[in-house]
């Protein structure tokens, strides 16, 4: 059997996947998330689950959520750090600050806030030790237009997660990112069917199964952790974000 796992933004897309994809390999996983109706839908009744309810921008939900799981379990072996929305869209003058805002406390205070419960938990517990995997984008490296918000979000959690692959070393604790193009969830739904370019076109583009990010965070939450996989990135194959589109 796996160890513990807790996955945030669990109730649906990437979330959900990766979710059923770690019960399904053995491991006992926490679905945390805003709707509780939703989570214990994924969750499927799954002996080795368990559904808690979470706002990651809130610390003492967060902090309730890490507490339940040592309660169920006494340790934290995984925390996929998924939670994240795309906040308000267009230029930098047309985003309000409150959803600014918005979108900095649930992109990057939510997994600063997981991340550091786990980190807590990992570095107390016997064994020692545990990985952390946080879900980037392909934001994390060039953005869409439109998205100053989410896009300056995601390039703070690959600092967020050098940061953590650093401080972890002393107390065997690794750091990944995975960052992600074009997964078919609902959240990328119109990705499909219009997407905005650089030149102010808007043009369809390609997407691919949700499956294979489950599969990476699979192999990446295999390794020993004297082993790690520091930025991962996967994407639809032919979708414009090597050199000029």
């Amino acid at each position: 059997m796996g160890g513990v796992a807790v996955v945030t933004g669990a109730s649906s897309g990437l979330g959900e996947v990766i979710s059923q994809a770690l019960l399904g390999a053995g491991w006992r996983v926490a679905l945390a998330g805003r709707r509780a109706e939703r989570l214990e839908a994924v969750a499927g009744g799954h002996p080795e689950s368990l559904t808690v309810p979470t706002d990651v921008s809130d610390e003492s939900s967060v902090a309730a959520l890490f507490s339940a799981v040592r309660d169920r379990w006494g340790r934290v072996d995984l925390l996929v750090n998924n939670a994240g929305t795309f906040g308000p869209g267009g230029t930098v003058d047309e985003i309000a600050v409150a959803d600014w805002k918005a979108a900095v406390a649930t992109n990057l205070t939510g997994s600063f806030l997981c991340a550091r419960e786990a980190f807590a938990a990992m570095r107390s517990q016997d064994p020692q030790g545990g990985r952390i995997v946080n879900n980037g984008s392909i934001s994390a490296h060039v953005p869409r237009p439109g998205s100053a918000a989410y896009t300056a979000t995601k390039h703070a959690i690959t600092g967020l997660t050098r940061s953590l692959s650093l401080d972890g070393r002393a107390f065997g604790i690794a750091c990944g990112q995975i960052d992600i193009g074009n997964a078919a969830t609902d959240m990328t739904s119109g990705i499909a069917t219009g997407a905005k370019q650089a030149d102010g076109s808007v043009r369809p583009e390609p997407t691919f199964d949700a499956r294979h990010v489950a599969d990476a965070i699979l192999y990446m939450a295999s390794l020993p952790l004297e082993a790690n996989v520091q930025f991962l990135t996967v994407t639809a194959t032919t979708m414009p974000f090597i050199g000029r589109g």
